[in-house]
């Protein structure tokens, strides 16, 4: 098997999960991005089928990972759940995790998968998170000079909390954009856009005070990281979904803003973990 070093691209333009492949053997998908997310996310997919072929777990684990979420191939959890079995039964955690998260038993695998001369299927393009082959470390670098203390306070109550900081930055990130004042049409408001229920169980009195926010938003997600043994895509889920649907699907609920909530947080966390 190749030695490949890989690391994650997470659903560029998707909110999807993908992962740059810096094996000299591979296409580098940086040094070519196109502007669209769904046609970058489908050479992923060509390029993770060719290595995931050659029996490496890693791509095979992105590859089910781009099939479980739909992201520049059709979402077929018959193909990600294949894919993530053989992956886990060599070992590879996040796979047999996925496993897990997806409850589904199947043999059948993408036709990429067994001959070199087909291609993975195109899927469908969206992209209602926003889009960019970024992690959240390149995405913290772009932030205005007078949002720095944000990203310094998140880092702080995250260890308090004993929370990846990663993470919880991107939460934030696709929750509010840093934006401490952000409000939505839910009325979900402040950093981690509590909205008022989740303030009044995790005793926030304001939600626009950013210490206050982020108090209650850590503790939920400490709460859901608990809950779910450390999964962080069931986590995202029950953050953006509550955990009552993640606990009635048996994993991430099959809403699409929710799919594509996790599949953008996931991005942006994964690949700054990775290597």
């Amino acid at each position: 098997m190749k030695s490949l070093s890989l690391r994650i691209l997470f659903f560029a333009g998707l909110g999807c999960c993908f992962f740059f492949c810096s094996a000299s053997s591979f296409a580098t998908p940086n040094s070519t991005a196109p502007t669209k997310g769904g046609h970058s996310s489908w050479q992923s997919a060509v390029t993770y089928c060719k290595a995931a072929r050659g029996g490496d777990t890693e791509a095979q684990y992105q590859l089910g990972m781009l099939y479980a979420f739909g992201a520049g191939v059709p979402k077929q959890r018959e193909y990600a759940a294949a894919l993530f079995s053989m992956a886990g039964q060599q070992g590879h955690f996040e796979a047999q995790n996925m496993l897990e998260s997806i409850r589904l038993t199947s043999s059948t695998l993408p036709g990429c998968m067994n001959s070199s001369s087909i291609q993975p299927e195109k899927g469908l393009q969206f992209s209602a998170y926003g889009g960019g082959n970024i992690d959240i470390e390149t995405r913290l670098s772009r932030l205005p000079k007078h949002k720095a203390w944000i990203v310094d306070l998140v880092k702080t109550m995250s260890s308090w909390y004993k929370i990846d900081p990663n993470f919880a930055l991107s939460i934030i990130s696709v929750e509010s954009n840093f934006e401490p004042n952000a409000r939505s049409p839910k009325n979900a408001m402040g950093l981690m856009q509590m909205i008022p229920a989740t303030s009044e169980r995790f005793n926030v009195g304001d939600a626009f005070n950013v210490s206050q926010n982020l108090k209650g938003g850590l503790k939920y997600l400490q709460w859901l990281l608990n809950r779910y043994k450390g999964d962080v895509a069931l986590a995202a889920a029950g953050y953006n979904a509550g955990e009552g649907a993640v606990d009635r699907h048996h994993g991430v609920p099959p809403y699409p803003e929710t799919e594509q909530y996790v599949a953008h947080v996931l991005r942006l966390y994964q690949k700054a973990r990775c290597c």
